[in-house]
């Protein structure tokens, strides 16, 4: 079999691999990609949560560094810095701040922990700070509830 591009089969062979994306994605490829309404009400009440978990770090004296920090090994909420202390917030929306408190689990943990210290990879400046894992609660028709230390890098 000859043909005059030399780099055919190589073509060929990445795309085979997926190292080279189809040219055309397929329609049941869109479809899929599609969130459903429930995902996107969920993903709406974690950014309303955030954005008053925020504010009540603000309004308690924080400054708010990230929201949202993702990295490979997990995601942070919200990193927050107070003087000398460098707070990583997990927010936790939930009917009733019980079901809030519970609904973080050991694996959430430690992957908050990695992306904790991923951050402080990537923000040398932070190493001196004394750190803490928070998390703040959310539910209807309560103010927010800052749980300071609730777990620690071991847990």
């Amino acid at each position: 079999m000859t043909t005059d591009d030399p780099l055919r089969p190589i073509s060929r062979t990445l795309k085979r691999r997926g190292t080279i994306a189809p040219t055309k994605p397929a329609p049941e490829d869109a479809a899929a990609k599609t969130p459903s309404p429930a995902r996107v009400a969920a993903f709406q009440t974690g950014l309303s949560a955030e954005s008053k978990a925020s504010a009540y770090l603000i309004a308690k004296g924080y400054r708010i560094l990230a929201r949202r920090f993702r990295t490979p090994y997990g995601e942070i909420d919200i990193v927050a810095r107070r003087r000398g202390l460098l707070a990583f917030v997990e927010v936790k929306a939930r009917a009733s701040l019980d079901e809030a408190a519970y609904s973080v689990t050991p694996q959430q943990r430690q992957r908050i922990v990695a992306a904790a210290q991923a951050w402080l990879m990537t923000h040398p400046e932070h190493g001196d700070f004394e750190m803490r894992f928070d998390v703040v609660l959310i539910a209807p028709k309560h103010l927010p509830r800052h749980l300071m230390a609730a777990f620690d890098a071991g847990a």
